[in-house]
């Protein structure tokens, strides 16, 4: 379900915060279902207990996670409060990265464009979640 790639320059606990955002929007993690235990996914990704905590922690900050005390952790009921201007700088600022990278393969607008529909349909619109 999750996957990091030490090999990676991405640091682990981001790898696994996208991960765990991309489960979330793709639906495979639902409102209210609970996530692994901290120690559990650090177990099983084979890395530090401390590195996975670090991703939940900035989850959790971003509203995407909640954590009941004697419970666990669970993802959040509904997507979080984000102000337009936030969600404006923040879609803008992954926007310049895509096309930054799809500038340096050589890709057209069209190329993104369509890779970008098709992340959106892969993603959101198969699991349910059109927006």
């Amino acid at each position: 379900m999750l996957t990091v790639d030490v090999k990676d320059a991405v640091p682990i606990w981001k790898q696994i915060e996208q991960g765990v955002r991309h489960l979330i929007a793709s639906r495979a993690l639902r409102p209210g279902s609970v996530v692994p235990s901290v120690r559990d996914l650090a177990r099983d990704l084979r890395v530090n207990p401390m590195t996975v905590s670090k991703a939940y922690q900035r989850l959790t900050e971003q509203g995407l996670l909640e954590v009941r005390r004697g419970e666990g952790t669970f993802v959040a009921a509904g997507p979080p409060a984000v102000p337009a201007a936030e969600r404006s700088r923040t879609l803008r600022t992954a926007a310049t990265r895509l096309v930054s990278v799809a500038a340096t393969l050589g890709a057209s607008r069209e190329d993104v464009l369509g890779a970008v529909r098709g992340a959106w349909d892969e993603t959101v619109t198969k699991r349910g979640g059109e927006r």
